[in-house]
């Protein structure tokens, strides 16, 4: 009988791909995929350290793990990723029944360390090495979607904002050759894929130095495959946005009209503080050349309340920014101090009862704006890549091309096809509609033309 894993993954979107690593490398290696925890004889908890209550959420869950490795002390439980990288110390003090500690890369060789662990009756720490190895490759990838998938471009960040703790764990950025990119595209496109999503820690920073490729460049090149309806990419920096992404998103219709634009704040001042390297008049002179664009392209953000130092005039600023950008959606946290950034030598001097009541303020702000602009779309004809069914009364849900959540009824259509549908009601966070046309397999038909142009 084959050793069966359990994979539980805490995070972004890089997390997510890692675990679709793992768990290929795991396969590759005679394992096969549990039910759930009971009847796992290894678990691995992949894992985010970009904010505490990430953290808090695997140790709670590590403690929910303790009954079962008593009751079977032949279980396997592994950590992996960045809290792995960055505190495997702490980990094996709060959990000591922990077999293997691995982070970022490492978690590619979780079956030898397993098999150390077992073999050692101890515990095994494998972190990442600096200067970190080349971006990882590996060929055994079991991807959960069988018609969108991420494709790592590079690894790592060379940016040093005050907050962050992602190039401390991920280590400097490394960007994988052009050429392997575009290779795996086309191998997914061949397999059947529609969509595909680039990640990076800053993706738009990529640059094949020996290839003479840049990130505008292998966007376009990976739009051109044939087969691929949709490429999206996640996170850019604004300090590497260029006017030539712009004109490949409003040239190229497989590119969607969708970006991801993490501000963190609308205070100039507090930018300075988290070295984001960008003024706000220097972001909205961003946010203007994407809204005089050919192509109506939807905007999402990130933003941190309570960072230290930040006064209600810092806020204010915040506030207006949402007003003046008008963002389609936003993802907005509290500060949360993080071990070993420049940040923690700053004084924490929000109480945390304010950045809640700011946080409280900034989202029903951003919950009107999104309102807003959704009841726009009432009467329109949108395409809508078919994700499954829907969580509300609808029958399906699936993505229109510039990111919103559309829940619409029709018939019985597989996921992984687009259909036509036409906008009959909205909320904050969706839209909801009834199927206009019939359903075009995506691996059948090339895109008409770009959507809402």
């Amino acid at each position: 009988m084959k050793p069966k894993y359990l994979i539980e993954t805490f995070g972004c979107q890089m997390n997510e791909l890692d675990s679709e690593k793992i768990s290929g490398v795991l396969d590759h290696a005679g394992y096969e995929e549990a039910d759930g925890p009971e009847s796992a004889d290894v678990i691995v908890l992949n894992t985010c350290s970009v904010r505490d209550k990430a953290v808090e959420k695997v140790y709670a869950r590590l403690g929910e793990f303790r009954r079962l490795k008593r009751e079977r002390p032949d279980l396997r439980i592994c950590v992996a990723g960045c809290m792995a990288q960055l505190e495997p110390g702490r980990i094996l003090a709060r959990a000591p029944y922990v077999d293997v500690v691995a982070g970022p890369q490492k978690g590619l060789l979780l079956p030898g360390l397993i098999e150390r662990a077992r073999g050692s009756g101890g515990s095994v720490i494998a972190r990442r090495g600096d200067p970190p190895a080349a971006a990882a490759e590996t060929p055994y990838i079991r991807r959960r979607s069988t018609y969108s998938a991420w494709v790592t471009i590079s690894e790592g960040c060379n940016r040093r904002c005050s907050f962050c703790v992602v190039p401390l764990a991920r280590g400097p950025e490394r960007p994988r050759p052009s050429a392997r990119i575009l290779e795996e595209v086309r191998a997914l496109a061949d397999e059947g894929y529609v969509e595909i999503v680039l990640l990076g820690q800053t993706v738009n920073s990529y640059r094949d130095r020996e290839a003479g490729v840049g990130f505008a460049r292998l966007l376009r090149e990976a739009a051109a495959v044939p087969g691929i309806r949709r490429i999206r990419f996640t996170s850019p920096h604004p300090g590497d946005f260029t006017d030539e992404l712009l004109e490949t998103m409003v040239s190229c219709p497989a590119v969607c009209n969708q970006i991801h634009l993490p501000v963190q704040s609308g205070s100039t001042r507090v930018l300075r503080a988290m070295r984001r390297g960008y003024t706000r008049e220097q972001y909205l002179d961003i946010i203007r050349r994407i809204r005089a664009a050919a192509r109506p392209i939807a905007v999402s953000t990130d933003l941190i309340v309570g960072f230290p130092g930040e006064t209600e005039g810092d806020f204010e600023d915040t506030l207006t920014l949402l007003d003046e950008v008008q963002y389609d959606s936003a993802f907005s946290f509290k500060y949360s101090p993080r071990p070993d950034t420049a940040a923690l030598a700053l004084e924490d001097d929000v109480p945390d009862e304010e950045k809640g009541r700011r946080l409280t303020l900034l989202q029903e702000r951003q919950r009107h704006i999104q309102s807003a602009r959704n009841s726009r779309y009432v009467g329109r004809i949108v395409e809508v890549l078919v994700e499954g069914k829907a969580r509300s009364r609808m029958a399906l849900a699936g993505r229109s091309s510039d990111n919103r959540i559309v829940n619409f009824d029709g018939p019985e259509t597989p996921p992984g096809s687009f259909a036509e549908v036409e906008i009959t009601g909205f909320g904050p966070n969706s839209l909801k509609g009834v199927r206009a046309g019939q359903t075009r397999d995506a691996r059948r038909a090339r895109p008409p033309g770009m959507e809402g142009k």
